[in-house]
């Protein structure tokens, strides 16, 4: 039986790892109970954190302070970052839930926890919602882009080079996939994100008078030589076929990056990164 009692702060404790409450958890891992639920999971502090930093007020948090570590920061230090955030949540009304090692360990879906986990309200808006100010927006667009991985590293690029939305066309995989959060290192809270079919993404950047540069091979112009001034979305395509003929047809301008080894092909998120920083840097001229 789970053997749940009342904390001296008066935090839920649960020492179970077969406590039903965990079972709710560990189905927000799958796609179909984060829509259902409109919930996601956040692990980590520094993901938590960046949360809190854009807004976010988590439903519940799960905390096991036996793996507080000093990952990141040096010792006790780290460890005292850790609770003070613990006392802010507390202080807002969230509810901490503490749980013994086992039980966070069955939870937690990174490799070396460190002992906090939140449960969070949906991530990413409606297409229609995102905003398009100002003559310089600059917007990441991804179509049909399969690893969460790869996402989460556009997402820190995204974040880094100052993009002001990343918009996934026909993705496979949802902006609140855990290894999406823990990939992004939280960064896709920061960051506003929005998913759509490709048609309706394309009819958005026309509303919205976004010029489309679509990286592909199959074309002359270098990466150097396009003009990101304005209103730009850079976009790539997916991991095993690149952008889709719709999407190129849609383009204003179809750029390469030149590659001078045998393979014929960057990362999907390096090559991302690649053409944000050229727009970057034209952007700072």
């Amino acid at each position: 039986m789970p053997n749940d009692s009342a904390h001296p702060r008066d935090d839920l404790v649960i020492t179970s790892p077969s406590n039903p409450r965990l079972k709710s958890l560990l189905g927000l891992r799958r796609r179909r109970t984060r829509e259902e639920t409109g919930r996601t999971l956040v692990d980590g502090y520094e993901e938590i954190g960046l949360a809190l930093s854009a807004g976010i007020r988590p439903a519940s948090v799960y905390v096991c302070e036996e793996l507080f570590s000093p990952a990141g920061v040096a010792g006790s230090q780290h460890i005292g970052h850790q609770s003070e955030l613990l006392d802010r949540l507390r202080d807002d009304r969230v509810e901490v839930v503490r749980l013994s090692r086992a039980a966070f360990e069955k939870v937690s879906y990174r490799e070396g926890p460190d002992g906090l986990l939140a449960v969070v309200g949906a991530v990413g808006h409606p297409l229609a919602d995102l905003r398009v100010e100002g003559p310089d927006h600059l917007t990441l667009l991804s179509q049909g882009v399969e690893k969460p991985g790869n996402l989460g590293a556009m997402l820190r690029t995204a974040d880094a080079a100052g993009v002001d939305a990343v918009v996934a066309a026909d993705p496979v995989t949802d902006w609140g996939n855990p290894n999406v959060v823990r990939a992004s290192k939280g960064t896709v809270f920061a960051v506003p994100v929005a998913s759509a079919p490709t048609a309706e993404v394309v009819a958005w950047l026309r509303a919205n008078d976004v010029r489309l540069v679509v990286t592909t091979p199959e074309t002359d112009l270098l990466h150097t030589d396009a003009d990101y001034t304005g209103r730009v979305a850079v976009a790539v395509g997916s991991e095993k076929h690149g952008a889709d003929t719709a999407l190129l047809e849609a383009a204003d301008a179809r750029v390469r990056i030149p590659m001078a080894g045998r393979a014929n092909s960057l990362n999907v998120s390096v090559a991302a990164a690649v053409v944000l920083y050229e727009a970057v840097r034209q952007r700072s001229r």
